[in-house]
């Protein structure tokens, strides 16, 4: 299930998926300790990245990668030369991978002609690659969903055209935009996408256990899986999917005691990334998935969430996990 994406080997395919408001540089460096194939950053909007980068050029942004390797950074846009300049800059800056959204299926971007709302101008998205392929020297991919609705399932074309015009990898989110979240992610329907294109092909949707990959692989015919809600408060999960990818019995859980070390980890590098202030308040959904399967979850969460001083609030973790 090895390959290669420009100078980047992969010999686990097992993925942690592009999460805006999650996959920020404290998750993805937990991520990549359980041994992700590859990390991809949060969405970032190409426009506003450009037109920071035209008023401070000098300026290092936050979004910075020089210490992540290796790094797949996703952008978001509907306009090429525009796209293309964001891809620069993000290479510029340390990205490995660039991918392309055409898949998020949230009313504010599809509104603005961005994300899955792409997948219905063949044209303009196949415009948008072109110009990001051309416009850096690493790897391109695009992430997508099956289609805009069932009358429209057409990522095996879409797919097969950015193939021709030098797209790297596909990954598929196995429902239609107009699903978003709804019902379950179809692998079955991926397969066409592996039937049309020669390059990498990636799983995503619903995959939240190492049978899940399993079976999305089979019924899909991909070379990797993408795992993304599945992750919430479950990092570890990546590792436990490349352990049954191979044969292995995947690893256990986390005890409660290394779950305690964990999360303190975890919200100590939220802070430090973030800033007190900021970082209590992104912790806390981080916190909720790490403390849903517990008894007494839902008191826990009311009592983190009114707290605004850090101390208490690790403190509080301590004595619940104990």
């Amino acid at each position: 299930m090895s390959f290669t994406l420009g100078s980047v080997q992969i010999d686990d395919p097992v993925f942690l998926a592009p999460m805006s408001g999650v996959t920020d540089l404290p998750f993805r460096r937990l991520v990549r300790k359980f041994g992700a194939g590859l990390v991809f950053s949060e969405m970032l909007a190409s426009r506003p990245m450009v037109e920071n980068a035209r008023k401070s050029p000098k300026k290092r942004e936050s979004f910075d990668f020089d210490d992540e390797f290796p790094i797949a950074v996703q952008i978001a846009g509907c306009e090429p030369d525009v796209v293309a300049e964001a891809a620069r800059i993000c290479a510029d800056r340390g990205a490995h991978l660039i991918d392309l959204n055409f898949g998020c299926p949230v009313k504010k971007i599809v509104n603005n002609m961005g994300g899955s709302a792409l997948m219905r101008d063949e044209d303009l998205s196949i415009r948008i690659i072109e110009a990001a392929v051309k416009a850096v020297s690493v790897p391109v991919s695009v992430k997508m969903r099956l289609g805009w609705d069932h009358d429209c399932m057409n990522a095996p074309r879409l797919a097969k055209m950015a193939e021709d015009v030098g797209v790297q990898m596909i990954t598929v989110h196995g429902r239609t935009r107009n699903q978003l979240y709804s019902g379950t992610a179809d692998w079955n329907a991926v397969r066409a996408v592996r039937e049309a294109i020669s390059i990498p092909l990636i799983v995503n949707g619903d995959i939240c256990s190492p049978e899940d990959a399993v079976d999305a692989l089979e019924k899909s015919g991909a070379d990797g899986v993408m795992v993304g809600r599945g992750c919430y408060g479950k990092p570890w999960l990546v590792r436990q999917v490349m352990e049954h990818l191979k044969g292995a019995p995947p690893s256990s859980s986390p005890s409660r005691a290394e779950l305690c070390d964990l999360i303190l980890g975890h919200y100590d590098a939220l802070l430090e990334y973030y800033g007190i202030e900021a970082g209590v308040k992104i912790a806390r959904k981080h916190i909720g998935w790490y403390l849903s399967d517990f008894d007494g979850a839902n008191i826990a969460r009311r009592e983190i969430n009114k707290s605004t001083d850090p101390v208490q609030v690790k403190q509080f973790l301590r004595d619940f996990l104990d």
